[in-house]
């Protein structure tokens, strides 16, 4: 395992602004293998919020996800605008979807969304001692409301299969081993 794969070539094959671009490469494993039509995508990167008040309780929004088609919890997220710096983005997107806002800001860390294919990066960020400053105020599509959890009840959510998103669950277990409830490899 010592090196990666070589990109010969790639075409792309689709575009949609930056939300969206499917590239379709031709590559060359470390075994030599040549594979001509591998798709690689990439999408908006974003950042996935875990958001903690003073009572140690967890922002959480229930809405409707087109990609799951049905009724999620799911944590306080959003996409990173062009030039923008993930924390700003974070501290923009809390603010806007819950009205909360925080001074205790901790980058968790970076993920990709899909491991062979590229993906979105989730910066996912803990933001403790949440305060209510504002109404929320989303341009987004879904209708949300906003609930307060306690890290029980999400993860008893995230084990049910009702907050399916996996940014959710990764950002979720790093808050736990950085506020010392899991240990720290």
């Amino acid at each position: 395992m010592s090196q990666g794969w070589l990109t010969l070539s790639e075409r792309e094959l689709l575009r949609v602004g930056r939300r969206l671009r499917v590239v379709e490469q031709h590559v060359r494993l470390p075994n030599g293998l040549e594979v001509r039509d591998y798709l690689r995508f990439t999408g908006t990167p974003y950042v996935t919020l875990v958001a903690q008040v003073p009572d140690g309780c967890l922002i959480c929004e229930r809405q409707y996800k087109h990609g799951p088609g049905r009724v999620i919890l799911t944590l306080p997220a959003g996409a990173i605008e062009p030039d923008e710096d993930p924390l700003e983005a974070a501290r923009r997107e809390l603010l806007e979807e819950t009205g909360y806002a925080s001074d205790g800001w901790l980058h968790l860390a970076t993920h990709y969304t899909h491991a062979n294919a590229g993906g979105s990066l989730s910066h996912a960020f803990l933001a403790r001692d949440c305060r209510k400053v504002a109404e929320p105020n989303s341009d987004d599509l879904e209708e949300m409301t906003i609930e307060l959890k306690t890290f029980a009840e999400v993860l008893a959510t995230l084990c049910s299969g009702d907050m399916p998103l996996a940014s959710d669950g990764a950002a979720l277990i790093q808050a736990l081993v950085v506020l010392g409830s899991i240990p720290a490899p």
